[in-house]
């Protein structure tokens, strides 16, 4: 199971660590549920890619996990920043990414964004009838995202480049915005695919490239204009239990960068710049949640582990059945001998993190570590049952920083006003 883990994830006299720290020594000094992302691991996804695709210009879709140390650790690997919200910009903006090294992306901008998106230097993509918007914000530098009618293979919650998504702009729609922004004097540099999310091969991306290849042979025919850059997205995926496909990030990039060059070529255009927008690929292995458990239930047919944390720290199987596992963190080297669903504390019947996994004899008080919840955990959190956001912290080395405090009831407290 280590492989699903961090790469320095290892069991060391019968204890997971990570980044060179215990993990109870990581659970007594920060608390649980506790987030905890290898340093390691960021630097070496971030440096997979940059190997891969050395050409193209490589954007942190930071919607996976927004936040400033991330941030500065994707900016020195040489990785800028995807952002879709005036939050996830001010997030990116504090940790020194501005100019060219921002894309704001966003199906309802709303103003106070677009002239953010300006003051930073931002390339803006536009997904609607928003090139005058955007012209009158002050925006300079502009993509055009295009919906090309491919259906990924992916839940479909994550799907996005399928006819009737919410995102995008199906082909004629999309050639009158690139008329129309050419004729406001933005600076129109190129074209924006994004097919979905947690893919395991490159097959929904190649579909599309060849066809918006040949959307851009119709931009030069009926405009005069080809795109300088093709932005094909993310969405590459990673593995969150032994039973999923591999999806080496290197290989997957390098596939999709060879087919942008080959399609160009076939129908006899000038090759463009590159832009990859990785979110998951290069921080889901990375994080590990630690959880502690609080009760054991066994009944007829199912024993229930219940833990410190649930849907308010991580709604993704919830949301969309998303599958995970789990080791005992204190107990390594113990056989796993019995079958547990472990679920959170919540008022929900559905609050269940993990169907049917195998660990050694539960008890109170026992550490569970949660693999490959570095991405759209934190991202996606609530304060659901007022529970306060867990902290999330960084290991290198033998050392741990806070690089999220938990949340305190305080802080809920002082959204309140009575």
């Amino acid at each position: 199971m280590l492989e699903l883990f961090p790469d320095t994830a290892r069991i060391d006299v019968g204890e997971l660590s990570l980044g060179g720290m215990r993990a109870s020594g990581l659970a007594g000094q920060f608390g649980t549920p506790l987030y905890v992302y290898c340093e390691a691991t960021l630097r070496g996804r971030a440096r997979e890619i940059r190997a891969a695709v050395p050409d193209a210009l490589v954007f942190y879709g930071s919607k996976a996990f927004p936040n400033v140390a991330v941030l500065r650790l994707m900016a020195d690997e040489g990785i800028g920043a995807d952002v879709s919200t005036l939050g996830e910009l001010a997030l990116a903006r504090a940790a020194g990414i501005e100019g060219e090294q921002l894309v704001v992306h966003g199906n309802a901008k709303a103003d106070e964004e677009l002239r953010a998106a300006a003051e930073s230097g931002a390339t803006v993509v536009l997904d609607g009838d928003e090139a005058e918007r955007a012209a009158t914000a002050g925006v300079r530098r502009v993509l055009v995202r295009v919906t090309l009618g491919v259906e990924a293979d992916t839940h479909e919650a994550i799907r996005t480049g399928h006819h009737g998504s919410k995102f995008g702009l199906p082909p004629d729609h999309a050639l009158r915005t690139v008329e129309a922004a050419l004729a406001l004097d933005l600076e129109v540099a190129g074209l924006h695919i994004h097919v979905g999310s947690q893919l395991a091969d490159t097959s929904g991306h190649l579909e599309t490239i060849d066809l918006l290849a040949r959307f851009a042979v119709r931009c030069r025919a009926e405009l005069g204009w080809t795109p300088e850059l093709v932005n094909v997205g993310g969405g590459f995926g990673i593995r969150h239990v032994l039973e999923e496909r591999e999806a080496p990030l290197g290989e997957l990039a390098a596939e999709v960068a060879e087919a942008v060059a080959r399609s160009w070529g076939e129908h006899g255009l000038a090759a463009p710049r590159l832009m990859l927008e990785p979110g998951r690929a290069l921080v889901g292995q990375a994080g590990v949640t630690l959880y502690r458990v609080l009760n054991v239930k066994r009944l007829d047919g199912v024993t229930w582990v219940a833990v410190d944390g649930g849907i308010s720290d991580n709604p993704r199987p919830e949301l969309y059945g998303a599958r995970y596992t789990a080791l005992s963190a204190s107990r390594a080297d113990q056989p796993a001998t019995e079958t547990v669903s472990i679920a959170g504390l919540h008022c929900e019947s559905g609050d269940v993190l993990i169907d049917d996994v195998s660990l050694p004899p539960p008890r109170p008080g026992d550490l569970l570590a949660v693999p490959a919840t570095g991405a759209y955990t934190l991202a996606m959190s609530s304060n659901y049952n007022a529970t306060p956001r867990p902290a999330a912290v960084l290991v290198a080395g033998g050392e741990a920083r806070v690089v999220r405090r938990r949340e305190t009831l305080d802080d809920l407290l002082a959204l309140e006003v009575w």
